[in-house]
């Protein structure tokens, strides 16, 4: 049971970060994509 705690803590954290930071960039994509859309 402890070696799974350590797995998680190890791998799982690194995880959520990374898609809580490519969540991050994709609402900022999209205000990009609105803004230069509704330039044409």
């Amino acid at each position: 049971m402890e070696q799974w705690l350590n797995m998680i803590s190890d791998v799982g954290f690194p995880i959520l970060v990374s898609l809580y930071l490519l969540h991050q960039v994709e609402v900022k994509l999209d205000v990009i994509h609105d803004a230069l859309v509704s330039l044409k």
